[in-house]
């Protein structure tokens, strides 16, 4: 893998003191690559009519640019050793609380309690997960449109869901 990357192994080994340490700074740099293109997305630089849209089209491509290290949180995330499905499952619960922060903002949820928004951005974000996993199993245009579509709809659903749930009720 290091000479196909042009790198000498042992230049590489210096670096990296174990393959757990290669392994968490992946995990560092994909979900802050995520982070940082949510956090745009939320800062307003979406269409506001679109934000599903968009916000999918932002995973995919953040996915794509970063395919191997997705597949490699891919596979931690559930089997790996523990110091690493430990830093997937921190960046998730960040990714997560993020998010919370930001939809109670929005009118009606900012009446939600914490736990319901936290709910709900758990919901976003395991979908979120389930999208960047079968983005890497597309192997054409088509199955990645479709998967796209499919996004949007989960996504959508999601929302309809929000109108009709009152926090305060439990």
């Amino acid at each position: 893998m290091t000479r196909e990357a042009g790198i000498v192994p042992a230049a590489f080994y210096r670096h990296f003191e174990s393959m757990d340490a290669l392994g968490l700074v992946l995990i560092d740099e994909s979900f802050r690559a995520l982070r940082d293109m949510l956090r745009g997305a939320r800062a307003g630089k979406l269409d506001p009519n679109r934000v599903i849209e968009s916000s999918v089209d932002i995973l995919i491509a953040g996915v794509n640019e970063r395919r191997e290290h997705w597949r490699f949180i891919g596979r931690e995330r559930n089997s790996g050793v523990t110091v690493l499905r430990y830093a997937i499952r921190t960046e998730i619960r960040l990714i997560t609380s993020e998010l919370a922060i930001d939809l109670a903002r929005f009118p009606g949820l900012n009446t939600w309690s914490s736990e319901d928004l936290n709910i709900l951005s758990t919901l976003f974000v395991n979908a979120m997960i389930s999208i960047a996993e079968s983005v890497d199993d597309a192997h054409d245009a088509a199955a990645l449109e479709d998967i796209r579509a499919t996004a949007v709809r989960q996504l959508r659903l999601i929302v309809v869901g929000i109108s009709g749930w009152d926090s305060n009720a439990g």
